[in-house]
This record gives C-alpha cells, structure tokens and sequence, in this order.
C-alpha cells in the first residue's frame, strides 16, 4: 500500500482560488490523493504538527474541512 503524508498547505489547496493554473492543477491532485486513501487504494499518514497547524488557522471555513 502506499503511504502519503500531505501537510496542511496541501489539505487546503483545494479551498484557495482556482482562477490560476498553477492552483487548479495542485487542488486536483489534492482531490486525487484524498480520493484513493478514500476508497482504500493509499494510506493517509498524520503527525501532531498537522493538528498544532489546524489548531493555528484562523480561516474557519477551511479548519473545517480539512
């Protein structure tokens, strides 16, 4: 199975504008990723520093999502 590690900057992206290239391209991947540790096919890790980040946010709309 693969491991992925995703830091809070990646858990976000698809909640930034997509209007640049750049950012709908790395939302995608995001999506992608997410998409496959969800059905099973990859593994998620996390860390502590993860939940220090999410602890920091300040935009409440993304802390929820992510």
């Amino acid at each position: 199975m693969v491991a992925v590690y995703l830091d809070v900057c990646c858990l976000n992206r698809p909640f930034d504008d997509w209007m640049q290239e750049r950012v709908r391209l790395e939302g995608d991947s995001v999506l992608s990723i997410l998409e496959r540790v969800r059905r099973g096919e990859w593994q998620l890790i996390a860390s502590e520093a993860i939940a220090v980040e999410l602890e920091k946010m300040r935009n409440l709309e993304k802390k929820a999502s992510s």
